[in-house]
């Protein structure tokens, strides 16, 4: 933490805030592969990169207009009724 701060003090507040940014978002960001995806249904699972486990998506959380089957997306996971689902669904 101290070699942090060390870093960090002689930059400007908006760059610490930029810095502090996208390290937020390397590491609450997931990304994976989409292993199936139904257009009509609205729903399929994406291939998480770090676990190897598969993550519900539904229609609802897309970002982009539409996935496709291998498509590479970026995500983030909440807790559904079932399990974790992807919200926040993103083509990379």
């Amino acid at each position: 933490m101290e070699k942090l701060c060390r870093i960090l003090l002689p930059l400007s507040l908006p760059d610490v805030q930029e810095f502090l940014f996208y390290l937020f978002f390397f590491f609450t960001m997931q990304t994976g592969t989409v292993k199936f995806f139904n257009e009509t249904k609205g729903f399929g699972f994406i291939l998480d990169d770090a676990s190897g486990q598969d993550i519900f998506v539904h229609a609802t959380g897309l970002s982009s207009a539409t996935i496709r089957q291998d498509d590479r997306v970026s995500f983030e996971t909440i807790e559904g009724k079932r399990g974790l689902n992807a919200v926040n669904v993103k083509k990379i």
